[in-house]
């Protein structure tokens, strides 16, 4: 989801330490291997087949479930597609279920759907959504041994500790909140700026980010606000960051919030404002959200990969989906479509599906999927992470070339 603008450029400028996220939200511990990795539990189904369960885990509940409805449906459609392939492991044809879990984007949900999901033995987990709730997670799935891989979670903190069950299929934020910062000075010009985040490990981790860059760059924070992921009113911190009288705004955090701060912005005047982002608010959602505020057009949106015409299988696979599930296509359903293929992968060349035995092949993946060519770096990041830029032109997401 880039402007054909490959990470290599733009990791550069961004490699700064990020350490984001509220402390309960950050893993910090060691890593070190599963002390007793659980064999799946693959269960017979009618017809001879092993059924092998792959979880899923995304906020379907709440302000942010449009977002995890879109990444379940992404898992839902690879699972139905390769339950068309005949596929055989271990010598026994496979049928492949998804274990759906709704983490409401809280953490504590999150490790709580983690648990589930480790007690249920299932193969492999595909997710979560949020920062916040996959990075305690992630501890929770290494220490019971299942992998997990994650095509939307992008705070960088994630693969820090070193677990072997954690992966990466999209950009993190040192590659968006940098693009966005460089495209602010180099391309746009822009002299000043304010900031706003919403505390979540995510909302900071990209802020934090795009500031380091931004200063960098010799562009001038003039005010820095917070709010919460649950806020629709912004109307005091829009009014104290009117009167620095900055270029743009940057908005660490989600569309719930985006959307009405963009009609607040409109409504104090600061309609000539520019107003950047990362993934969280490069959606589809963001443009009914604004409600028809003119300042949607101001909006720059930074996301992880290639756009959907550029992804190697992207408007094939977008044809599909539209069919299936029309109107629900937000951002990252092209990843977890992928994540689920990229698990399925390592299971067929290990030709098991017992996370121990196929957890090393995880490492060795080189497939090529609908986003793109999908390898992993030894930290479990994603190779030649790419990213693009995004505008809002006559309301309709646009890819800036």
């Amino acid at each position: 989801m880039r402007r054909g603008f490959v990470a290599a450029g733009v990791a550069a400028a961004a490699m700064v330490v990020v350490g984001c996220g509220k402390k309960e939200e950050t893993a910090s511990a060691p890593a070190q291997a599963p002390a007793s990795a659980p064999a799946a539990a693959p269960a017979a189904a009618a017809g001879g087949e092993t059924v092998v369960r792959i979880g899923h885990v995304a906020p379907v509940s709440g302000a942010q479930a449009h977002y995890g409805k879109d990444n379940e449906n992404g898992t839902r459609m690879a699972i139905e597609e390769l339950n068309t392939q005949g596929i055989t492991i271990g010598g026994k044809k496979v049928r492949f279920e998804i274990q759906a879990e709704d983490d409401a984007a809280d953490p504590k949900q999150g490790t709580a759907a983690a648990q589930k999901l480790c007690d249920a033995k299932v193969a492999g987990v595909v997710g979560h959504l949020n920062s916040g709730t996959t990075i305690p997670a992630s501890k929770v799935y290494n220490d019971c041994g299942i992998p997990h891989v994650t095509g939307a979670a992008t705070n960088p903190s994630l693969t820090k500790p070193g677990y072997k069950t954690t992966y990466r299929i999209i950009a993190n934020d040192n590659a968006l909140g940098a693009a966005l910062a460089l495209h602010a000075a180099d391309t746009l010009k822009l002299k000043k700026v304010a900031i706003i985040d919403d505390r979540t490990a995510y909302g900071q981790g990209v802020a934090e980010v795009f500031k380091q860059t931004a200063t960098s760059k010799g562009m001038q924070v003039v005010d820095e606000q917070f709010t919460t992921d649950k806020a629709t009113d912004f109307m005091a911190i829009l009014t104290a960051i009117k009167a620095k009288n900055p270029d743009a705004i940057f908005y660490g955090g989600m569309d719930p919030q985006a959307g009405p701060m963009l009609r607040q912005m409109e409504q104090l005047g600061l309609s000539n404002v520019k107003y950047f982002g990362g993934d969280g608010i490069c959606t589809s959602e963001i443009a009914k959200l604004a409600a028809g505020a003119k300042t949607l057009a101001n909006v720059v949106c930074a996301e992880g990969g290639a756009s959907l015409a550029k992804m190697p299988g992207g408007t094939e696979w977008k044809k599909k989906y539209d069919a299936k599930y029309p109107g629900q296509f937000q951002v990252y359903s092209p990843y977890t479509y992928d994540a689920t293929f990229v698990l399925v992968d390592a299971m067929k060349r290990a030709d098991s599906t017992d996370p121990k035995v196929y957890i090393p092949k995880l490492a060795e993946t080189n497939y090529k999927g609908v986003t793109s060519v999908i390898q992993f770096e030894p930290s479990g990041e994603l190779k030649n992470a790419a990213t693009t830029l995004y505008s809002y032109k006559d309301g309709k997401k646009t890819p800036i070339e």
